[in-house]
């Protein structure tokens, strides 16, 4: 039996082979009526299949906290236990087992509360014989479907985490870090702040793996390159047919992510109307593919990231306040890589070693790295790893020289003191007045500040 499966835009085949369809399920059987019980275990016999039955629902939870189930049939009127509290244990015991409530009359609006809370269907007393044989054979493949998609997920997921190395040792940015590491084992939404290039998204994958759905995929959109018409069917996912390029059931983002985490990057570029919608899923944690009528519950943790300035775009109506408190559980803001220049170099010899050829040894000389601590990098650490591949390819006697950087880099005047930063001149300027004056009374006094501002700047930039 052969599935498509559409994933971050590739398709995949899911087999469940015959071989597995043919294998046993792992039953539990809860019903706390005898001949419920005795027809339910004929029916599985009939299969082939072989099911553990209980009668007494305290006894079942002890049998599944001991097993792992993959199918569990579940009345819910029993006593002393009824079946929501039961239903809840398994969740949080084996959350992956099918669970399947048998109703009775007049029990049916229960038992859909029982499936909004994470059963997969319910069977209705009395039951045909052959009815049931169907139902059981559709809930095992289902199963084992769920299954194999969970695994797809997972594996792709760990495919796309690069590095969960931040490297740095900026001191803001390390606490910014460490922050990072307290809040990953919440729920809390999390928005990044920098411009592009910086490693939003880096520390977006370092954050579900040191969080509690590090199991489950991390699903990543950036709204940036999709065009607005196509946003809904790529977050949502859509039906066969719902539009004539809709030739089959296609998963959104979020149903992807359901469980673990989605990365919404560009989430400035999106408008008013698309912010609308996706505020109300944050909220309700709901949403509908296109096509469908039916509300699909997610449960998903929020990371988002955004490049512009989110202050003066509330002020221009551009971008929703709601949205961005929403989004705004923990703000963080990743500074530009001209603003953190300590590290360029540590920078530049990961990356040396990321693209020489092991067998060689790579180095960079004293006037090349200066010409790159001096550039300005508009596109941060994404710019300098490009740049840093190139002269790793280029270089011929294993020593990169300012003849294998580009030519805007090149043709920098490093002593040009109008590109060099504000702090870096402020920095540059106390030196010199140091230098040449005999105290820091007579310092404070020639740059127009108080003692206590300059033991302050002294304290910023390091000056002995």
């Amino acid at each position: 039996m052969i599935f498509l499966l559409e994933y971050q835009s590739i398709f995949y085949i899911i087999e469940i082979t015959i071989m597995n369809i043919v294998a046993k399920p792992k039953i539990l059987l809860i019903d706390d009526d005898e001949l419920i019980l005795e027809s339910f275990q004929s029916c599985f016999e009939s299969l082939g299949y072989e099911a553990d039955c209980e009668s007494n629902p305290e006894k079942a939870l002890e049998r599944i906290k001991s097993n792992e189930y993959d199918l569990i049939f579940l009345d819910l009127k029993m006593e002393p236990i009824d079946g929501y509290f039961v239903l809840s244990e398994i969740k949080k015991t084996n959350p992956f087992t099918t669970v399947i409530i048998i109703s009775g009359f007049g029990e049916f609006d229960d038992a859909i509360e029982a499936v909004e809370k994470g059963a997969y269907h319910i069977i209705k007393k009395p039951i045909d014989f052959k009815d049931l044989q169907f139902f059981t054979k559709k809930a095992w493949e289902f199963h084992l479907i769920k299954t194999e998609l969970r695994k797809l997920k997972q594996e792709l997921g760990e495919k796309s985490v690069h590095s969960n190395k931040f490297i740095t040792k900026n001191p803001e940015l390390l606490k910014t870090l460490e922050l990072l590491k307290e809040i990953a084992q919440s729920d809390i939404p999390v928005l990044l702040r920098g411009e592009s290039g910086t490693g939003k998204e880096l520390l977006a994958e370092m954050i579900h793996e040191a969080s509690h759905r590090r199991e489950y995929p991390l699903i990543k959109i950036n709204f940036a390159s999709i065009p607005e018409d196509f946003l809904e069917s790529e977050l949502f996912g859509y039906t066969q047919g719902v539009f004539p390029e809709a030739t089959q059931d296609k998963l959104g983002k979020l149903e992807l992510a359901d469980g673990g985490t989605i990365f919404l990057d560009g989430i400035g570029e999106i408008s008013t109307s698309f912010q609308a919608k996706l505020l109300q899923v944050l909220q309700t944690k709901e949403f509908e593919p296109l096509g469908q009528f039916k509300t699909k519950k997610i449960d998903v943790r929020i990371i988002s990231a955004i490049n512009i300035n989110i202050e003066e775009a509330i002020k221009e109506k551009s971008f929703r306040e709601d949205l961005y408190y929403s989004l705004k559980g923990v703000e963080f803001e990743i500074p530009p890589l001209r603003d953190r220049v300590e590290d360029i170099p540590l920078l530049v010899e990961f990356f040396i070693q990321k693209f020489k050829n092991p067998d060689l040894d790579v180095k960079i000389s004293q006037e090349a790295m200066q010409l790159l601590k001096t550039y300005r990098w508009s596109g941060n650490v994404r710019e300098l790893q490009n740049v840093i591949h190139r002269a790793v390819v280029l270089t011929k006697n294993g020593l990169i020289t300012s003849k294998q950087l580009p030519l805007e880099i090149q043709n920098r005047n490093i002593h040009n003191e109008e590109l060099v930063s504000l702090e870096e001149l402020e920095k540059t300027h106390i030196k010199k007045v140091l230098q040449k004056t005999s105290d820091y009374k007579e310092a404070s006094r020639i740059l127009g500040i108080d003692l206590t501002t300059l033991w302050r700047k002294r304290k910023k930039y390091q000056i002995d």
